[in-house]
């Protein structure tokens, strides 16, 4: 039994997804291309209906009894899946804690290196735990240590703020540092460092590239002087 139409191939970030003839089950909730419920209806039946739009029939809740599908581009659903998972990764980030290491005795461009990079794991929405250690005899001067935390604490105020004041626990000064708001918080210095000079637009894939030759858009003109080749000769008078 040859299925209604074939299946769109698809990538690894959406292997899971069933789409079109992959779906198994008999009956099906339609989701429709409007966001409206369309109720429990037959597998072919739906087939029907997205074929009939001109889109797809997306399996989006597997285990619900009966599936849940939505009709829609299965392209346009796949830039919609990657767009919510690059969400949820930045509010992940806020749930993450870096640790920065520190001592009495560091050296003033080790302690600008390590300032660098708590700045930017605050720029990342991360969370900064910063540890001075004492070792041996240091524990005698402890006010040194708290002096360079408090040093610390200073130059980093544009990005981020203590969650409570600095604690003396055991043989180690410890304070927890939460990035600021972004709109409050001081652009990160090093970023341009690390971004390329020019970013992906986030636009949805288009069905069709192809620009019709006597459309509003034209297609780009390449002379054969660029293409290598000898530069066309005048026309006759």
């Amino acid at each position: 039994m040859s299925r209604p139409f074939p299946s769109r191939p698809s990538p690894s970030s959406a292997s899971f997804v069933r789409v079109n003839g992959k779906i198994r089950a008999r009956e099906v909730r339609v989701i429709g291309v409007d966001g409206k419920q369309l109720g429990i209806i037959s597998l072919a039946e739906a087939l029907t209906q997205a074929r009939a739009n001109g889109v797809d029939l997306v399996e989006i809740a597997p285990n619900a009894a009966p599936p849940v599908c939505r009709l829609v581009d299965f392209g346009k659903f796949r830039y919609e899946q990657a767009k919510k998972d690059k969400e949820s990764k930045k509010h992940q980030h806020a749930n993450k804690v870096k640790e920065i290491q520190l001592s009495p005795k560091i050296d003033p461009h080790d302690l600008g290196v390590k300032l660098t990079h708590a700045i930017d794991f605050l720029c990342e929405d991360m969370k900064v735990k910063v540890v001075l250690k004492f070792r041996g005899r240091e524990m005698a001067h402890t006010e040194y240590g708290f002096k360079l935390v408090a040093k610390f604490l200073k130059d980093i105020e544009p990005y981020g703020h203590p969650d409570a004041p600095a604690k003396m626990l055991g043989r180690a000064i410890n304070v927890m540092i939460s990035p600021l708001p972004r709109n409050k918080r001081a652009k990160n210095p090093h970023q341009k460092a690390h971004e390329p000079a020019h970013e992906p637009h986030d636009e949805p894939p288009e069905k069709n590239s192809n620009h019709h030759p006597n459309g509003a858009e034209h297609p780009t003109i390449i002379s054969q002087t660029e293409a290598g080749g000898a530069a066309p000769a005048a026309d006759a008078a």
